[in-house]
């Protein structure tokens, strides 16, 4: 016997029944840890969020429904973006003056060179400051949120939740998830912090209470 086959052998006397692992039949995973330890009411999950993402050092308003389109377009005017692009089934009120739609999809050099995008989101958790895309409606395919240099994501108070657990109870694992915890950053060797290498270099943030 070689070694392969004698690894091999061991694990299989270890997963059968009655041998020197005695595995035992799987029965109902109990899940009765903490799950979130922070708010779960509308407001606290608002301020929380907020503040862990102003921690990350990205731009954060809170704001009414009825403000974010004047949000949308006071934030791009301070970048000096005119021509944003924005993924289909954006809610139309906040489809800003001059957008580029991402329909036909753009190349890479037109998304590069629009500089900034709008987006909605699917889920914000608050204990850590995420936020996560899924490419559903208002959200549009990864490359969209990657590529220009500045991001602007539009958050309902209704899409933000505690925790990581929360998070992945109502997201679907099949579709193409990024998390997005501030504006993209890396560190070299000697810890220089360097912004926008794989992704946006400025997240502004508009959370809708």
């Amino acid at each position: 016997m070689n070694d392969r086959e004698l690894i091999l052998a061991r694990i299989r006397a270890a997963v059968t029944p009655g041998g020197p692992g005695d595995p035992v039949e799987p029965g109902e995973i109990v899940r009765d840890y903490l799950t979130s330890a922070g708010p779960h009411d509308e407001a606290g999950l608002i301020e929380l969020l907020a503040e862990r993402v102003a921690d990350y050092r990205a731009v954060v308003h809170v704001t009414g429904e009825d403000e974010v389109a004047a949000t949308i377009a006071s934030a791009l005017a301070v970048q000096g973006l005119t021509r944003p692009v924005v993924p289909g089934g954006l809610p139309a009120q906040w489809v800003p003056e001059g957008a580029v739609q991402d329909d036909p999809e753009l190349s890479v050099e037109e998304l590069e060179a629009a500089g900034g995008v709008v987006t909605g989101c699917a889920v914000a958790i608050a204990e850590t400051g995420t936020i996560v895309l899924d490419a559903g409606p208002g959200q549009g395919r990864r490359a969209l949120t990657l590529l220009p240099d500045y991001h602007l994501c539009v958050v309902r108070a209704g899409q933000i939740v505690a925790g990581v657990p929360q998070a992945l109870a109502v997201l679907d694992p099949s579709r193409p998830l990024t998390w997005i915890s501030g504006p993209s950053a890396t560190s070299d060797i000697e810890l220089n912090r360097v912004e926008g290498v794989h992704g946006p270099r400025t997240l502004e943030v508009v959370i809708v209470r």
